[in-house]
């Protein structure tokens, strides 16, 4: 009998699921556990699975159960098949129901507080039964959750072309930086300012590894510092919204943040030149994975709302 016909008659999904479990626990017995099974049942599987395809998947280290390289292409393609699936599930409830179902979306905690809160509002007045799930943090976890499938799409700005093929990126709309401060600060009555005048200003920053941050640094070398006289380094946003109300610190935002209206309107953005150019913001998505109906919908609104004039939006 071939591979193919061994797999078609004899490869069990929950024996697939199982492999996926004791890999992520380490072990057979935690895996049991997370299982609420018996380890010999768990063996069983593995077993069974083992003798399907012909090779060994795992191996017992002083460490734990590891998988092979067969175990671990194996388990590529379990986490495909799984995704794939739930996307089939998530189809059927939206063909039995078009006002439900769930998307999942990556983005930073900016644009999730400014242009992604817009599409959600807009989205869920049509929608009021769906559910939108945001996972948010810095690119490179972003992509990784994308490659695990763990969020249907991202919502990001690219300084660069992405690098992995993939990956397919959609341009949705230019995205600048700016020096933003409170709408208390004396800054505010300035027209025209150099960006080295701040530089003994209180600064509030994201932690570096950040995109904010790396603009920030380049402009602080740019004017022969290394750093700013004093820092507040969080990766909140709404602890940086929350001391730019003060009137007393500076930061440097994405334009988009001050665009939407979720963002503060006390919040101002200042006549200051940085020195890196526009970047690009749109949708990340798997080349190879199929968008749910739901994610679709998702995307056709930010399409919408990227278009939306300035005016519009604030209204």
């Amino acid at each position: 009998m071939q591979l193919g016909d061994r797999i078609g008659r004899r490869l069990k999904l929950h024996d697939l699921h199982v492999l996926m479990a004791v890999v992520q626990a380490g072990s057979m017995n935690k895996a049991a556990a997370l299982l609420n099974t018996g380890q010999s049942a768990i063996s069983r599987s593995i077993a069974d699975l083992e003798h399907t395809v012909g090779v060994r998947l795992v191996d017992r280290t002083p460490r734990g159960v590891e998988p092979t390289k067969y175990g671990r292409a194996l388990l590529d393609g379990g986490a495909a098949v799984f995704d794939d699936l739930r996307q089939a599930v998530r189809n059927i409830e939206f063909l039995a129901d078009p006002t439900a179902g769930e998307v999942r979306i990556g983005c930073t905690p900016l644009l999730a507080a400014s242009f992604v809160s817009a599409v959600i509002d807009r989205l869920s007045r049509r929608y009021p039964r769906m559910v939108f799930h945001l996972v948010t943090g810095y690119v490179e976890m972003l992509h990784r959750e994308l490659s695990g499938r763990n969020v249907d799409l991202l919502i990001a700005r690219r300084f660069g072309p992405i690098a992995e093929e993939r990956l397919g990126f959609e341009f949705l709309f230019d995205d600048s930086s700016v020096v933003a401060v409170g709408a208390q600060s004396p800054w505010v009555q300035r027209r025209r300012i150099e960006f080295a005048e701040l530089l003994k200003e209180p600064w509030t920053l994201p932690p570096p590894g950040s995109e904010i941050a790396s603009i920030a640094m380049e402009a602080f070398r740019a004017n022969g510092v290394d750093y700013p006289r004093t820092t507040v380094v969080t990766d909140s946003p709404h602890a940086r919204m929350s001391l730019l109300a003060t009137g007393r610190f500076v930061t440097i935002l994405p334009a988009s943040a001050l665009k939407f209206p979720a963002m503060r309107a006390e919040i101002k953005a200042l006549s200051v030149h940085l020195p890196r150019a526009r970047a690009p913001t749109g949708i990340v998505t798997l080349k190879t994975r199929a968008l749910s109906p739901v994610a679709q919908l998702f995307i056709d609104c930010a399409r919408e709302v990227a278009k939306t004039p300035e005016k519009e939006m604030r209204k």
